[in-house]
């Protein structure tokens, strides 16, 4: 990987081991595709691809994650996004009682 690519790979570890535990939400598209968070995927594609070429694919993953958000959104379920510059909330659990 590039000193760049390392560097924002860092910045995604960190936030995956200090303050992801503790934002307390899980990402949506974890949530309803039963797989990998966004902020793994996206260390995944650094990994594979470098950081220019990883820039396009990860911003069409944050999309996914906000189409997820808007499907759990129906199905009861609540939370926001793990990933990208923009929370995006979701319900998550029971029914909401508001």
């Amino acid at each position: 990987m590039s000193p760049a690519a390392t560097s924002v790979d860092r910045a995604i570890r960190a936030y995956q081991r200090h303050l992801s535990p503790r934002k307390g939400w899980h990402c949506a598209h974890g949530v309803l595709h039963g797989d990998t968070t966004c902020s793994a995927a996206v260390r995944e594609l650094l990994a594979r691809r470098g950081l220019v070429r990883s820039v396009v694919p990860s911003a069409l993953r944050f999309v996914a994650c906000y189409h997820a958000a808007r499907t759990l959104a129906l199905s009861q379920v609540s939370g926001v996004c793990c990933c990208g510059p923009i929370p995006i909330p979701f319900r998550f659990g029971g029914a909401h009682r508001g």
